[in-house]
């Protein structure tokens, strides 16, 4: 990870602009403050990137533009949003670099949380590597998109000092097939989004979240051999469904 660090302070002191990539559906979880830090140190403009838009609510979205800004939403997947990060891009750009028409962007942001996904979109085919496993991309990367602007893909990072397990399997930092204690993270998601776990598996909310995971797990047929609900597989699967964006 510390040589992750050296490509991202890189990136940063080689870029004219930032991109920091946020999950819409958790953009405080998902937002790296070193990197800010970093950034503004840089005297760098910053813009934030909400992505996987079309799986966060409309409340959440309002609230978060308030939060970040500048920001712009967007969804890869379904190369919604793309132009208006383009536009913001060389607004920002031309703000801040006068006489200057193309830029360096270099695209920021925790592992797995859709970086290279977002490259993709807005280059217009699959040029950067993607993979549902965290931590997928190895060095940096110069993507053209288009002929004003030049990404730079960058391996995702986790501040320095931060140890929350939980909270890392919940953003996908973690794979759900590496989560030790994947019960936690899906106890921590009913939290943050009460009763959507629940509407999702068609089960009854209620104040005692393991019996809510083992009422799934039964549900789902997920069993151990002698047939009592398997609640650590069943909370894999509620973390994978969750990561790859099945949950909404």
């Amino acid at each position: 990870m510390a040589d992750f660090w050296k490509l991202v302070n890189t990136v940063i002191e080689q870029s004219d602009l930032l991109l920091l990539v946020l999950d819409a559906r958790m953009p405080t979880q998902t937002l790296n403050k070193e990197v800010v830090d970093k950034v503004h140190k840089a005297g760098k403009p910053l813009i934030y990137v909400l992505t996987k838009s079309d799986l966060a609510g409309k409340e959440e979205s309002e609230r978060a533009k308030k939060f970040f800004r500048p920001c712009v939403f967007v969804s890869a997947r379904q190369y919604q949003g793309t132009t208006m990060l383009r536009e913001r891009i060389l607004i920002e750009g031309k703000k801040h670099y006068k006489g200057k028409e193309s830029f360096t962007v270099g695209v920021l942001g925790y592992p797995n949380v859709g970086k290279s996904t977002l490259i993709n979109a807005m280059k217009g085919k699959h040029s950067a590597p993607t993979s549902p496993q965290s931590g997928h991309t190895r060095g940096v990367q110069k993507i053209k998109a288009g002929n004003l602007i030049m990404l730079l893909d960058t391996p995702g990072v986790i501040p320095y000092h931060e140890k929350d397990d939980a909270k890392h399997q919940l953003i996908g930092t973690i794979d759900f097939t590496k989560a030790k204690e994947p019960d936690l993270a899906v106890m921590e998601l009913m939290d943050l989004y009460p009763g959507k776990i629940e509407a999702f598996y068609g089960v009854d909310v209620d104040k005692d979240k393991d019996a809510v995971l083992e009422t799934i797990a039964l549900k789902r047929r997920m069993l151990e051999k002698g047939g009592g609900a398997d609640t650590p597989r069943m909370a894999r699967q509620i973390l994978r469904d969750w990561q790859e964006g099945v949950i909404r």
